[in-house]
């Protein structure tokens, strides 16, 4: 289960999708993480009231919203905000799902059976109203949103590394660590979890464009971001107001760069799924 960087680097220039999709992607990238950087600090949120709900031209491509702000750049700093939520989250999650699926799975018994209990009644709550419910006891702060979606979308991960815990402390070389007197935590460390590294992996990328739906469908509903920072779900919901008054741009795009990064990021894990599965 050894997946080096020119094992990588070979598969890839060997299929010619893999690289089209990699440009794009990487252009994709770009276009959110630096374009806004040739902007004055704060030019996303900068409000011109003598061109309000512009359509597209020239000057403003995506056109402006209802207070003169241009959408395009709001809509790259939104994509960008939603893409660190997205990402900090996942690494939240994971991270919480493996250390609790790898001690239930190592331990078994009885510390096996109530903290799978404890997972079964988390599955039993609806995973928004969770979102919510956090959201709104710890207020609509950038670090607090995502670790409140975070302590609750670990349940899958947590499962899953439970079954493979399970598989992996039956096999010989775990015994024989045993045998060898190794500490517990030196067992979990060297050799469960260096096993798990590549479910980890798929699993992070996997869990990245359901948590970005999730934070795009909480800004829509009102506990994302405070202003004026935005997400897509913030954007989303300001250009669904202006949409019977014939604004279509101020909802389009932002709702064309969702599906956009949902797709892509969608693409890419099923690519590093890929990658990672031939080499198992």
């Amino acid at each position: 289960m050894n997946l080096s960087i020119a094992k990588i680097y070979k598969r890839i220039r060997g299929r010619r999708d893999y690289l089209i999709f990699l440009c794009f992607f990487i252009f994709v990238a770009f276009a959110i993480f630096i374009i806004p950087e040739f902007f004055p600090s704060g030019y996303y949120a900068k409000t011109d009231y003598d061109h309000v709900n512009q359509s597209p031209s020239l000057k403003h491509i995506f056109g402006t919203d209802y207070l003169g702000r241009d959408v395009f750049v709001r809509v790259l700093e939104a994509s960008k905000l939603s893409l660190e939520i997205a990402l900090i989250t996942a690494l939240v999650s994971v991270f919480i799902g493996t250390v609790y699926g790898v001690i239930s799975g190592f331990y078994g018994g009885n510390v096996d059976s109530i903290m799978m209990r404890i997972v079964d009644g988390l599955y039993a709550i609806p995973f928004i109203f969770l979102a919510i419910l956090l959201v709104s006891i710890f207020g609509r702060n950038f670090f607090l949103i995502f670790v409140s979606i975070g302590c609750v979308s670990w349940l899958d991960t947590a499962r899953v590394i439970r079954g493979q815990t399970l598989e992996i402390k039956n096999k010989e070389y775990i015994t024989a660590a045993e045998i060898m007197g190794l500490s517990k935590y030196r067992i979990i460390v060297s050799h469960i979890l260096h096993n798990l590294t590549h479910t980890i992996i798929i699993f992070t990328t996997l869990t990245i464009p359901s948590i970005l739906y999730v934070s795009v469908f909480l800004g829509f509903l009102g506990f994302g971001v405070q202003p004026p920072l935005a997400g897509l779900g913030e954007l989303i919901y300001e250009g669904s107001e202006g949409i019977s008054c014939g604004y279509w741009w101020a909802l389009v795009f932002p709702c064309i760069f969702m599906i956009l990064l949902v797709l892509l990021l969608n693409t890419l894990s099923n690519i590093i799924k890929e990658l990672i599965s031939n080499d198992v």
